[in-house]
C-alpha cells in the first residue's frame, strides 16, 4: 500500500483530459440516472486526498458522503480486509456463518448507547438497514404506521423513498410509494417562526399533536429520525425536541429508531450523534462510516425487539459479507486507536471558527450571505440565503461556490431541502494543514462568486 502525498496538486483543468475521455465512455454505457458531483476519475485516495487519473490531487471534504471517515485506504481496514479476501470472500451467513459477523455485532452492542442487552442484524446499505428497522418494529409492535419528519432522508428503495421528505431527485416519477407513512414537523431552529430558542418544545408539541390526532399513537410501530438530518441540510433538531419525542414514543409503546447512517461512528465527535442529549434509541441504524468504504450496514437494538421477527424473516445474500465485516473491525480499530472522536471535535473547532470569520467578512454581499453555520464534529454546514431577514434560500450561490471549489481542487457537496446548503464532511484523519487549505479555497470562492 503506497502512501499518497497529503498535498493538493492541480496540474490540469478539472476535470482533466483523461477524465473527460473516461466520462465519454461512461456516458455511453452507464445509466444517465446515476449522477456524479464532480466527474474526475479516481485512481487513488487516502487521508484527506483524492488523486485522479490526470495526476491532480484534490482535498476531500466529502468522504464519499461520510463513508471514508478513517480515510479511503486506512491501514487497518486494508490489512484486515486483505487477509479475509485471501481466506474466503463469501459463504452467505444464512448458509454457513463465520466469526467476523459475530465480532461486528459484539462491537455494535458495546459501542451503541445504552447498557441493555442488544442484538444486531447486518445488511448492505443504509436504505436496507432502515427498511429492516421498520420490519422489526412492525413485527414487535404488531402495528403498521411509521412516523418520519420534514427534511428527513432515509434512502432510495420504495419504502425508504416514502420515508424520505424531498421529492427531487429522490422520489420524482417513482411512485406509488409504500403506505402508512406519516410526516410531521421537525425542530429546524434557523427557520422556526418564533425563533430557535422556542423551537424545540414548540416543534415537539406540534409533532406529537399531529401524531395523536391524525394517526393515533396506538397505531404507530416506529418513529424514525436522524439525530442530525443529513440530506435535509445538516439540521440539528433544536434542544429538547428529541427527548420529548423519545418520551412520547416510550409512553406509547412505539419503537424509537435513530437513523445514524450519516451521523454515526465518530462523525459528530461522539460514537453516535444521539448521545448528545443522552438519548438511548430502541433501534439504531448504521452504515456509511462503519466499514471504511466497504458496503456494510446494521440494525442494532434491544434484544427483545430485534428477536421479534421469525427465524428466516431477516437476511439477504450479501448482508454482513465477510470482507466488509473485516473492514468494519479495521475501521473501529482505527477510530479507537487514533481517537477519531477527538479529531472530529478539533475539526469542528477549526471549521466553525473559520466559517464564522467568513460569515462576518461577507455579511454585506448583495447577492447572498451565510445565514447559518451548524453541525457537530466533522459534519458541518453553512446555509446560504439571499437576505438575513427574509432567509430566502440561495441555491444558485451554493452551486456556484461548489463549482468554484471544485475548479481549485477541493471536493465539496451541496444538500438541503432548498438546495442552498454547503456541507463539509472531511475524513476524520485529515491533516490540519489540508483542512485549513480547503477553508482558504472556500474563502476565495466566496470572494470570487
Amino acid at each position: 500500500m503506497t502512501e499518497i502525498p497529503q498535498e493538493r496538486r492541480v496540474v490540469t483543468a478539472i476535470p482533466g483530459p483523461k477524465s473527460q475521455e473516461l466520462q465519454a465512455r461512461r456516458t455511453a454505457t452507464v445509466a444517465g440516472g446515476v449522477g456524479s458531483v464532480l466527474p474526475v476519475f479516481t485512481v487513488r485516495a487516502g487521508g484527506g486526498i483524492i488523486e485522479d487519473i490526470d495526476g491532480n490531487r484534490l482535498i476531500d471534504f466529502g468522504s464519499g458522503i461520510a463513508v471514508t471517515s478513517v480515510g479511503a485506504s486506512a491501514e487497518a481496514v486494508v490489512r484486515r480486509a486483505s487477509a479475509q479476501l485471501a481466506d474466503f470472500t463469501h459463504t452467505c451467513f444464512m448458509v454457513t456463518p463465520y466469526e467476523g459477523y459475530v465480532e461486528v455485532c459484539e462491537a455494535l452492542a458495546e459501542l451503541t448507547p445504552g447498557d441493555h442487552p442488544k442484538k444486531s442484524a447486518l445488511f448492505n446499505s443504509g436504505a436496507e438497514a432502515v427498511e429492516n428497522a421498520v420490519k422489526i418494529a412492525r413485527a414487535y409492535t404488531k402495528r403498521q404506521a411509521v412516523v418520519v419528519f420534514d427534511h428527513g432522508y432515509h434512502g432510495r428503495t420504495n419504502l425508504t423513498m416514502a420515508l424520505t421528505a424531498k421529492n427531487m431527485p429522490y422520489k420524482h416519477g417513482f411512485g406509488p410509494f409504500a403506505p402508512e407513512i406519516y410526516r410531521v414537523p421537525v425542530a429546524y431552529g434557523y427557520r422556526w417562526p418564533t425563533g430557535p430558542e422556542n423551537c424545540g418544545p414548540e416543534a415537539a408539541a406540534q409533532a406529537i399533536d399531529q401524531i395523536t390526532k391524525q394517526v393515533g399513537p396506538e397505531n404507530v410501530a416506529a418513529i424514525i429520525i436522524e439525530p442530525v438530518l443529513g440530506e435535509g441540510g445538516f439540521i440539528e433538531p433544536a434542544k429538547g425536541f428529541m427527548p420529548a419525542i423519545v418520551k412520547f414514543a416510550n409512553d406509547n409503546g412505539i419503537v424509537f429508531v435513530a437513523d445514524e447512517i450519516q451521523s454515526g461512528f465518530c462523525r459528530t465527535g461522539q460514537w453516535f450523534a444521539c448521545e448528545d442529549e443522552g438519548i438511548v434509541p430502541d433501534l439504531i441504524t448504521t452504515a456509511k462510516g462503519i466499514a471504511g468504504g466497504l458496503p456494510l450496514a446494521a440494525v442494532t437494538g434491544r434484544a427483545e425487539i430485534m428477536d421479534a421477527p421469525h427465524a428466516g424473516g431477516l437476511g439477504g445474500t450479501y448482508g454482513g459479507n465477510p470482507v466488509a465485516c473485516a473492514g468494519a473491525l479495521g475501521s473501529i480499530e482505527t477510530m479507537r486507536e487514533q481517537d477519531l472522536n477527538g479529531k472530529a471535535k478539533r475539526i469542528e473547532e477549526i471549521m466553525k471558527g473559520r466559517l464564522a470569520a467568513m460569515q462576518e467578512k461577507f455579511a454585506h454581499n448583495d447577492r447572498f450571505v451565510i445565514g447559518d453555520i451548524r453541525g457537530r464534529g466533522a459534519m458541518i454546514a453553512i446555509e446560504l440565503v439571499k437576505d438575513l431577514v427574509t432567509k430566502e434560500p440561495a441555491p444558485e450561490a451554493a452551486g456556484a461556490l461548489a463549482k468554484a471549489c471544485h475548479a481549485e481542487g477541493l471536493v465539496v457537496l451541496t444538500c438541503g431541502t432548498y438546495g442552498n446548503v454547503l456541507r463539509f464532511l472531511p475524513p476524520l484523519v485529515i491533516g490540519e494543514d489540508l483542512l485549513n487549505e480547503g477553508l482558504d479555497i472556500i474563502e476565495s470562492a466566496f470572494a470570487q462568486v
